[in-house]
Order: C-alpha cells, then sequence, then structure tokens
C-alpha cells in the first residue's frame, strides 16, 4: 500500500496548482489581461484619493470577484471547446451564459468605482 501524503503536503500542492492556473490565466487571456490593468489601475487610484478601509475592501472584492468570474468563464469555454470543438447551438447558450456572469459582475464593479470615486473626483 502506497504511503499517503501528509495533509500539509497536499494543500502546498493544491496552492501551487492554484498559482500556476491563476498565472496561466494572466499569460494566455487577453480579458483577464484588461481586467487586471484595469485592478492595477483602480488600486493606483485608492492610494491616490485615499479610500477608505471599506472602500479598499470593496475595491478589492469588487476586482477579486471579476477576475474570478473571468477564470470561470475561460474555463468553461475551454472544456465547451473541448467536448465539442465545432459550433453547436447548444454550447454557443453555454458559453453566452458563462460571459454573461462576467459581464454583470463587470457592471457591478463598475458601479462600486462610480460610488467610491465620484465624490472624491468632483
Amino acid at each position: 500500500m502506497p504511503k499517503k501524503e501528509s495533509l500539509l503536503l497536499n494543500r502546498i500542492k493544491s496552492v501551487s496548482y492554484a498559482f500556476k492556473g491563476a498565472m496561466l490565466l494572466l499569460k494566455t487571456e487577453s480579458s483577464i489581461k484588461v481586467q487586471f490593468f484595469l485592478g492595477v489601475l483602480v488600486t493606483i487610484a485608492g492610494f491616490y484619493y485615499r479610500i477608505s478601509m471599506t472602500e479598499w475592501m470593496v475595491q478589492c472584492l469588487a476586482i477579486g470577484l471579476v477576475m474570478s468570474v473571468e477564470g470561470l468563464n475561460t474555463a468553461i469555454e475551454k472544456i465547451a471547446d473541448f467536448v465539442h470543438p465545432e459550433y453547436h447551438e447548444k454550447i454557443g447558450l453555454i458559453k453566452d451564459i458563462a460571459a454573461g456572469a462576467v459581464f454583470i459582475a463587470g457592471i457591478f464593479a463598475v458601479i462600486i468605482g462610480i460610488l467610491i470615486y465620484t465624490p472624491k473626483i468632483f
């Protein structure tokens, strides 16, 4: 019977796989590159306008949500393309729904940005 790996070693491996996936997303997916760039811009704006701790928390949650949902959208698209490489109406519907989730998260992130920065800019 093979020796079972320790819980700590399994967690370290899991984190390394997750980190690898995040780096793969940032290196290969143009949409997440744009979102990452926008996240960096609003982070710089946060320092410039000295947003409050609560505003930082909400802004970080918005950035994390959009990027996470984009990662899930990318995974869904990759799985769909693998399962059915040629165009299929139902696969297209699945991809559109996943993209819609990113759109919704993005709209709310923009609303959050407007709520945080409009009073500070004007």
